[in-house]
């Protein structure tokens, strides 16, 4: 084949992440070369509102897997956190990397964590998933919408427009950015998005040739948690952005822990549920643990924010 033509949305991370990949490729198959496509995507345009009341997850999909379909490109990168539940026919994710850091970051010119913060202290995310988590354990603080991209985020604390803000300590360590991370705040006290931290490579399903060239870049253990905390996803029939939480890791004996919660934006009400079992049980597992917070009210938490928006 001729080079391999990536696509990426523009941000620096979307680029840091596609030039991973190219570089990875290049390295493990002598010969192969790859060329960078860049694309805006419809999340990347919307910067004047909270992506929830715009059509959460898939704004910064849509224009690359077009090009997948046309066959534009070959692949596309995605932040797993921002990939759709199911995938337009003809396309599939056949490889998860490495997966960096998952937690969120603290960032903070005045502050060194959540619980230092006083009462009435603005922090900044575009999450919903975070201000359901913010607001339920930190209730004296106020959460205001930040969107951007990280430079951007950046730039509006530095002005002095949050007290705080709230990012992936994925994202900052990719951009080198690791100075500005104040504590990579525990699971417990803020668990991670569905796919939070790991890259994805989208193709299309029929071409095994590609296939095959990606599958030196395929972590397993990465693989394995994603799986679990999509089927979370999948389950309760969550977007991007609405407060849906999963995070699934190791523990001792070579098992997998998975861990989710659904909450309302407010912070009033906070659905957790747990699991372990075999890491070959990731799919049951996330089933499971998504059924556990059907039970206890997810579904009308959730239909209740999509009727919101």
């Amino acid at each position: 084949m001729g080079a391999l033509k990536i696509a990426t949305r523009k941000s620096p991370l979307a680029l840091w992440q596609a030039k991973w990949v190219a570089e990875g490729l290049e390295r493990h198959h002598p010969g192969v070369k790859t060329e960078l496509v860049e694309m805006t995507t419809t999340g990347d345009r919307i910067q004047d509102r909270p992506l929830a009341t715009a059509g959460g997850k898939g704004l910064f999909l849509k224009e690359l897997e077009h090009g997948l379909l046309t066959k534009e490109v070959d692949i596309a990168v995605h932040s797993m956190k921002d990939v759709t539940v199911t995938l337009p026919e003809g396309l599939c994710i056949p490889v998860i990397c490495t997966r960096e850091d998952p937690r969120d970051a603290f960032v903070s010119n005045r502050y060194a964590s959540l619980d230092d913060m006083p009462a009435g202290a603005v922090v900044g995310t575009s999450s919903l998933r975070r201000q359901t988590q913010v607001m339920h354990r930190y209730p004296r603080l106020k959460v205001d919408t930040l969107r951007g991209n990280v430079n951007t985020r950046l730039a509006k604390l530095d002005r002095g427009e949050f007290d705080a803000i709230l990012l992936a300590v994925a994202g900052l360590l990719r951009l080198d950015m690791s100075d500005r991370i104040r504590q990579r705040v525990d699971p417990s006290r803020l668990l991670p998005a569905v796919g939070q931290g790991a890259m994805g490579i989208e193709c299309r399903e029929d071409e095994h040739e590609v296939h095959e060239l990606l599958q030196c870049l395929n972590d397993s253990d990465s693989d394995t948690a994603v799986t679990a905390e999509r089927r979370v996803n999948a389950a309760l029939g969550g977007g991007c952005q609405v407060p849906i939480a999963a995070y699934a890791d190791a523990v001792p004996l070579g098992r997998l822990r998975l861990r989710a919660l659904v909450g309302t934006p407010d912070g009033q009400t906070l659905l957790t549920a747990n699991g372990v079992d075999d890491p070959g049980q990731a799919e049951p597992l996330g089933a499971r643990v998504a059924q556990s917070l059907i039970d206890q009210g997810a579904k009308n938490i959730l239909d209740a924010v999509y009727a919101r928006d």
